[in-house]
């Protein structure tokens, strides 16, 4: 694992919906998913025009997300700006929709 000093906030969640919250209610498009992996906050990844997962960590300060959809593995601290292995994967809560 790369180091970081935030993964003790690594937690497992409940993803808040089948897409990117915002981008639902915008009706809007995204590229690919990242899940909090403090609360289960899903946005939109910064390929997308919202890009609402930075902005979730810029509003709550939750520092670590999950490469959500596709599936990716990886994990990403937003503080120290490092890629980190994670103890586990969240399931997807069903097929979510595509959009670009």
């Amino acid at each position: 694992m790369t180091d970081c000093s935030h993964t003790s906030t690594i937690r497992q969640v409940t993803p808040s919906a089948r897409g990117c919250e915002e981008c639902l209610a915008l009706g809007s498009p995204w590229v690919h998913l990242r899940l909090c992996r403090t609360c289960g906050h899903v946005g939109c990844c910064d390929d997308s025009p919202h890009r609402h997962a930075t902005a979730h960590f810029r509003a709550t300060a939750h520092p670590m997300i999950e490469g959500y959809d596709p599936p990716e593995g990886w994990g990403w601290c937003y503080v120290d700006e490092v890629v980190v292995d994670l103890p586990d994967q969240t399931r997807q809560l069903g097929p979510i929709p595509r959009y670009v």
